[in-house]
């Protein structure tokens, strides 16, 4: 039943390999993806179902561009100076796995299948499967047998060298660098953002504040009589604004400029609460909550488009631009990326991200119309995904020949380069190409799930051949693969690169593409400090290891002719 029927056996295997992956030993999952591989290796070798390639190829272009997308502006935002060093960690990577797993198929003979599921599987980046497959059907000279055989191979190689890879970039990275480093990982990172956040307490990632920074307090007029509110907007250095007057039985919201306070006036102050709670001495004391003095405040997202704007920090911002100050607008958050960074004074911004701003609905239209647009990412834009997708294939099919070597960026990479390009062009303004990061990521997830449950069944047939062949290379490989470039890495970032031992050791994680082991170490470290390592190194490697896998096909395949 289930050899007539694909589509049952691929969702099957997604079903049942996502349960495999949830099983947890210690602070290590499989994950979904390589539960879904060894439950498709198995069921395909057990009913040696067919799946058409052509399912293969649309759900891995619509994986890798939506991969590109995400990664796309914090990819392009972190090429800077400032980055440079994290970038080394990623050429160190990148010069040992493909080292390493030529050095393996020079001397163990190794078919280009098997080296480049090594490759695949020791890196932990389930991408460089596909792309390697992919420039596999490629190879001249290769019968159809030959090329789904050596294809097989990858998945076997890959599923291996995969659980070894995983475990040891899990446990080096969360308990032995540390020790290593002779750090406390969690006081490490508790000192570092207390440095960066201007010795402010860092939080938990579980935790909240307890007393938010932005805050509405009533006062009673005894202190300011006969005073018009600008004045005393100014006096408090316009940093908190009168949203509203209670005379009587008669509220203003928002009182006039001129309005003049009188005695026992009940005046609503909104700000950030250092300053609100200083207001007493200008106004009078402060009173309980009143019934009808409060007033609603509007929220906005903004993407920032202007270029006057980026590279400037919201200190900065405020005195340029008086709408932050004179409508009693706050900039509550910053979004970059997927981080979320503290609004503090001295947060820079940069153009593309997002700033949570609340106040009054017109100072927020009057700000927002200045220094960019609101966002917009309530439905996908599905024009804008085509397009991208389409084009990614056209680039794929582009190839050149390095000294007799032929090179594409195939389907896999070409779509890789055009999210990077769509994802980052698109968070120039937000205002058009939406495509939600809840869409993206189960889009993302789904088209690489199917990609390996097609990929694993196809391959089952091949696998027990290949273990018995190679059984014990396999997983030193996967084990040498992540410690060699790992140490390397560790050695070079803190004695040359003088990189912090909380970032370093994300950075490492990064340099892996390992969700698992970031997730580890941010664990152990109790904090989110590793996770601004990571995401430099990850960005980066995530546009390149893939890139790999076709770049040792045709290097091994042009020594084998």
């Amino acid at each position: 039943m289930i050899k007539d029927h694909p589509e049952l056996a691929v969702f099957l295997c997604l079903a049942a390999g996502y349960l495999v992956g949830k099983v947890r030993v210690g602070p290590i999952t499989l994950g979904g993806i390589c539960g879904t591989l060894i439950v498709s290796l198995l069921l395909g070798a057990w009913t040696k179902v067919e799946v058409a390639d052509d399912v293969k190829t649309v759900f891995f272009a619509i994986f890798i561009f939506a991969l590109g997308y995400m990664a796309g502006p914090q990819f392009f935002g972190n090429l800077n100076s400032k980055s440079l060093r994290f970038f080394a960690l990623c050429g160190i990577e990148l010069v040992c796995v493909v080292g390493i797993a030529l050095g393996l198929a020079k001397i163990f003979d190794l078919d280009v299948g098997t080296a480049s599921g090594i490759l695949a599987g020791a890196a932990t980046e389930s991408a460089v499967v596909g792309t390697a497959t992919e420039a596999i059907g490629k190879l001249p000279d290769l019968s159809p047998q030959q090329i789904a055989t050596y294809q097989g191979h990858v998945a076997t190689a890959y599923t291996v060298c995969y659980l070894f890879g995983l475990v040891t970039v899990v446990i080096y990275t969360s308990q032995l660098m540390p020790m290593l480093l002779r750090i406390n990982l969690r006081d490490e990172s508790r000192t570092l953002w207390e440095r960066m956040r201007g010795d402010s307490a860092g939080m938990e990632s579980d935790e909240r504040e307890a007393l938010p920074s932005m805050v509405g307090r009533t006062f009673r007029v005894t202190h300011a009589v006969g005073r018009p509110v600008s004045e005393i907007e100014r006096q408090l250095g316009r940093r908190v604004t009168i949203e509203a007057v209670k005379r009587g039985g008669r509220v203003l919201t928002p009182p006039p400029p001129d309005f003049e306070l009188r005695f026992a006036d009940l005046v609503l102050a909104v700000g950030r609460r250092a300053n609100v709670i200083e207001a007493d001495e200008v106004l009078g004391p402060e009173t309980s909550g009143v019934p009808g003095l409060d007033t609603p405040l509007s929220s906005a997202q903004v993407s920032v488009t202007d270029r006057s704007a980026s590279g400037k920090s919201l200190n900065v911002l405020n005195r340029e631009h008086p709408e932050f100050s004179r409508n009693g607008v706050y900039v509550t958050e910053v979004q970059r990326g997927d981080q979320v960074l503290p609004a503090t004074p001295d947060t820079v911004v940069h153009r593309g991200d997002v700033l949570t701003l609340v106040g009054a609905r017109s100072g927020l239209g009057r700000l927002v119309a200045k220094i960019g647009s609101v966002v917009k990412n309530d439905a996908t834009d599905f024009v804008y995904l085509g397009a991208g997708i389409t084009a990614g294939s056209l680039l794929g099919q582009v190839a050149i020949t390095i000294a007799d070597v032929p090179l594409s960026l195939g389907t896999g990479g070409g779509c890789l380069v055009s999210g990077l390009l769509f994802g980052w062009f698109r968070s120039r303004s937000q205002t058009f190409g939406a495509f939600p990061p809840q869409a993206a990521t189960t889009l993302k997830d789904m088209g690489l799930a199917i990609f390996i449950a097609c990929t694993g069944l196809t391959s089952g047939p091949q696998a027990w051949p290949l273990l018995k062949q190679y059984g014990a290379l396999l997983p030193f490989a996967g084990i040498a693969m992540v410690l060699v470039p790992a140490s390397l890495s560790l050695l070079v970032g803190r004695r040359l690169l003088k990189i912090e031992p909380p970032l370093l050791i994300g950075a490492i994680a990064g340099q892996q593409c390992s969700t698992p082991a970031i997730t580890s170490v941010t664990q152990v470290a109790g904090s989110s400090v590793p996770m601004l390592g990571y995401t430099v190194t990850y960005a980066l490697s995530n546009f390149l290891l893939p890139l790999t896998g076709p770049l040792l096909v045709g290097l091994l395949g042009s020594q084998s002719r």
